[in-house]
């Protein structure tokens, strides 16, 4: 399970003292605690876990963005370290040549006719790509997809 892989790797980089990648994770599995005690459960699935990872991802990659525009580089620098570190624990991505290809299948599979059909579409795809894409690149595709004219 991807949780136990992350407090292993967390032990290790305190053995090791890797203060970025040790922060990086305690900061992570307080993140999936909290995940836990609200879902009430006591451990979490690797797709509970990939959805924390992601969330926390997407903070590095906004925090790394403001750093950047605000000329600080040094702390925009400390964010893609810690970025890379969590980067470690989310699945290898599809690339959008796939979802391009399931998002043709869904939307003939469903007879998805334009744009009022995106939620039934983009929740078959959510299920289909379960994790291994990035959400706002699906709808973008989606919304292209649904928006061109149906081929006669």
């Amino acid at each position: 399970m991807l949780e136990e892989k992350i407090l292993n790797d967390y032990k290790e980089a305190m053995k090791s003292r890797d203060s970025i990648k040790s922060s990086v994770l305690s900061f992570l599995r307080a993140e999936m605690m909290n995940t836990a005690l609200a879902k009430k459960k006591d451990k979490l699935d690797d797709n509970d876990v990939i959805s924390v990872v992601r969330k926390q991802v997407k903070a590095r990659q906004d925090s790394i963005e403001q750093f950047t525009q605000g000329n600080r580089l040094d702390l925009a620098e400390k964010e893609k370290k810690e970025l890379e570190v969590l980067k470690m624990y989310l699945p290898q991505e599809l690339p959008a040549e796939d979802i391009k290809k399931i998002i043709e299948e869904v939307v003939l599979a469903l007879g998805a006719q334009g744009m009022k059909d995106m939620g039934k579409v983009m929740k078959e795809i959510t299920a289909k790509v379960c994790g291994k894409a990035d959400g706002k690149l699906v709808s973008d595709l989606v919304r292209e997809s649904l928006s061109k004219p149906p081929k006669a």
